[in-house]
């Protein structure tokens, strides 16, 4: 995780929003949250925007319109394809979370459409289901919409926070540990002396002593 980070960030801010925005729009349309899933990749956009190398707010903007986009292309899919998508080879083994995430719709109508935005197999299934299935494009798109604004805000700035709180706890736990290094130095040149010091007192109080044994 840590290479795609460093990868991102040697990109242009124009670059990482299109990079992140095509998985998240791939994850939904595509059904490729299943390599790589959408929120990793914003999160990892938020880490991105604590190190300033893009703005917080473009990132947030590009990820909602990549979801909303997404979810609407995979709308279409199912709504056309569904049957015949569903039967596919990498779907097959997959059969009890459809199961699951259609049994959603049925019970919650389109605010399962919300929820499923913010579980990583639902975000990527539900439009499609929701396409099968039938649902009016009008429904779909407002609940769409609201889960792709939160969902896109809030993993934006989780990955933002995090960042920076990262780098904060990195930069402290650095200083404190050179604070250890430094005491730890200090403690064993102290010690180290005090025993040369007590060595040498006793050597002298030795010589000392077998001087005066051999006068008498």
């Amino acid at each position: 995780m840590h290479a795609i980070t460093d990868w991102l960030a040697g990109l242009s801010g124009p670059v990482v929003y299109a990079v992140v925005a095509a998985l998240v729009f791939c994850e939904d349309a595509l059904f490729f949250g299943f390599v790589l899933p959408g929120e990793t990749a914003v999160v990892l956009g938020g880490v991105l925007a604590s190190q300033h190398h893009v703005s917080v707010y473009w990132l947030a903007l590009a990820v909602v319109l990549a979801a909303i986009a997404g979810d609407s292309v995979g709308y279409e899919v199912g709504h056309h394809f569904g049957p015949r998508i569903l039967a596919t080879r990498p779907l097959r083994r997959h059969q009890d979370r459809i199961a699951d995430a259609q049994a959603l719709i049925r019970r919650r109508g389109p605010a399962a459409v919300f929820l499923g935005r913010f579980i990583a197999f639902f975000r990527a299934m539900m439009p499609a289901l929701a396409g099968a299935s039938h649902m009016r494009y009008r429904t779909f798109l407002l609940f769409n919409a609201l889960g792709g604004l939160v969902w896109g805000v809030g993993f934006s700035l989780l990955g933002y926070f995090a960042g920076s709180a990262y780098t904060r706890v990195e930069h402290t736990v650095g200083r404190a540990l050179a604070l250890v290094l430094a005491a730890v130095v200090v403690a064993v040149l102290v010690a180290w002396h005090l025993r040369r010091r007590t060595y040498r007192g006793s050597g002298d109080s030795d010589h000392s002593a077998g001087g005066v044994h051999d006068g008498s």
